[in-house]
């Protein structure tokens, strides 16, 4: 057995243990405080039941017309798989676990039942109930939902496994149901038109998708539109393909990462920042970079993007809407650091993430970008607004400023009005010209000021750092000029050039520089 197969497996009865003792533990709880945990022993479904991969499973037949829904035992022959129902007629299934998990948490297999079914026994392992009923979506999955949340006490929010034409499905009743879905997992699903523009919805909900395909499945392009809809819209999708793999086979010879995904959509999500009010929308902050994980028992690389695999950071978007564009953004740490520090972004942030702005985060860091609604650009009003919402909450009084291009000189025209209000400025190909103003009707052919006199920045003790590309046009006039002006008042001006690169570049090679030069300045 290869070296890295012998770990995987090792980590696998570990991670089992751990979980049945868990489950062990859960029920004894149960049993001190008078609970009764839902099991195959006391689990409501009836006295008609037979075994599926080791867990006990109760079949039902559902009147398309009338909704009714009659327990039966599966017929002998059927094994763990389930025969075609009769004309007018539904095949629903529950398989119950040994030990609920808290919430009763259930996955919905959407088409295809007992089809390379290790996902599911893992998540019975883990105290999910698995549940089906015969395709496709309608009134009678409605009824199958609320037969098993209301009648049985199943959770609210069902994950979805979906594997080609259940991708269809799950898509489909997800998307109309929006508000009743915990996760998605797709297997080189397929989609119909009018279900991608729904999408919205579920990243509205904060609903995480998570598709594995292979790399010459013929429905890929499915995938990637869902992907383009998902992550646009600030929802979190998680993608997996499989290098030389088609359309079959689906899903993962270890489900561990499927179940680890579905297990984890069901924990609570991290509190809203106490200083935001309700008029803001949450969505998420992520990287959607490659990175390739080895699967041993395929033999094969798989590239993976998404929350999944990189760190994933909530936002927040005041709803004050503009052409499209939102009011104040916050991106928020799971682990905030000490002094409540923040970064204060003149440039708008869009779904394209900043490596800078993650390391930030993962040193916790709230990145705070302000608003930019006014058609004459940035308001002085604006960002006083957000310096006195931070403060007041308690966050540092010194934060640092960022900004790239033209954005970089709105940060220097705040900061040199509110030098005692600024640890440090960090400018991407900064261009030091300042349209904000204050809010009025000025002249909208007056020339934009350059921002000449950095003396209140030095006096305060702000230090400077550039990071610009050799062959940005701007280098010599701006930065240049500035360093050597602000170095001959005594203040710290630090210049990182980037070689081969232009005005409009991709952003730092290395993150790691700015980030010490801002922690440093703000710790």
């Amino acid at each position: 057995m290869k070296k890295n197969e012998s770990t995987l497996n090792r980590n696998n009865f570990q991670s089992k243990m751990k979980c049945n003792a868990a489950l062990i533990f859960i029920a004894c709880i149960a049993f001190i405080l008078g609970i009764a945990p839902v099991s195959a022993q006391n689990s409501g479904f009836g006295s008609e039941k037979t075994s599926w991969h080791g867990y006990d499973r109760y079949d039902f037949v559902m009147d398309e017309q009338t909704l009714e829904i009659t327990p039966i035992k599966a017929p002998e022959g059927e094994k763990n798989g389930v025969g075609a129902p009769e004309k007018g007629q539904r095949r629903c299934i529950v398989i119950v676990p040994k030990i609920a998990a808290p919430g009763n948490p259930w996955s919905w297999q959407a088409c295809y039942w007992d089809h390379r079914p290790q996902a599911e026994v893992e998540l019975l392992g883990r105290g999910f109930h698995i549940a089906f009923i015969t395709p496709d979506p309608g009134k009678q999955w409605d009824a199958w939902y609320t037969f098993l949340t209301e009648k049985h006490g199943l959770s609210n929010k069902p994950a979805f496994d979906g594997m080609s034409k259940g991708g269809v499905n799950a898509y489909q009743w997800a998307t109309a149901n929006p508000d009743k879905v915990s996760a998605i997992y797709a297997d080189n699903p397929a989609i119909r038109q009018e279900d991608i523009s729904k999408m919205v919805e579920l990243a509205r909900r904060d609903v995480p998708l998570l598709n594995v395909c292979g790399s010459l499945d013929f429905v890929l392009g499915c995938t990637k539109a869902v992907e383009n809809v998902y992550h646009q819209a600030g929802g979190r999708i998680t993608i997996m393909i499989k290098e030389g793999a088609a359309h079959h086979p689906h899903s993962l010879q270890d489900p561990k990462i499927i179940a680890d995904f579905i297990e984890q959509a069901q924990a609570a999500p991290a509190a809203q920042p106490a200083f935001l009010d309700d008029s803001y929308v949450k969505s998420s902050y992520y990287s959607v970079g490659n990175s390739y994980i080895y699967l041993p028992k395929e033999d094969t690389y798989a590239t993976c993007r998404g929350p999944q695999f990189s760190p994933c950071y909530d936002r927040y978007d005041k709803t004050i809407r503009s052409w499209g564009n939102t009011g104040l953004a916050v991106l928020v740490p799971k682990n905030p650091a000490p002094g409540k520090l923040w970064v204060m972004r003149a440039d708008r942030i869009d779904r394209t993430t900043s490596e800078i702005d993650l390391a930030l985060l993962a040193k916790g860091y709230y990145i705070v970008a302000p608003p930019l609604l006014a058609q004459r650009g940035p308001q002085r009003e604006d960002w006083n607004a957000v310096y006195k919402l931070m403060t007041d909450a308690g966050f540092s009084k010194k934060p640092a400023l960022e900004g790239i291009g033209a954005s970089a000189g709105e940060a220097y025209a705040w900061a040199v009005e509110n030098a005692d209000k600024v640890s440090c400025i960090y400018g991407e190909n900064p261009v030091l010209r300042g349209t904000m103003v204050t809010k009025g009707n000025p002249d909208e052919d007056a020339k934009v000021p350059h921002i000449d006199d950095l003396s209140p920045l030095a006096k305060a003790g702000a230090s400077i750092l550039h990071v610009c590309g050799s062959l940005d046009p701007w280098l010599g006039r701006e930065t240049r000029v500035a360093e050597k002006k602000y170095k001959k008042l005594g203040g710290n001006f630090k210049v990182i050039i980037h070689k081969g690169d232009g005005h409009f570049a991709i952003g730092s090679e290395d993150p790691k520089p700015v980030v010490d030069f801002i922690v440093d300045k703000t710790q």
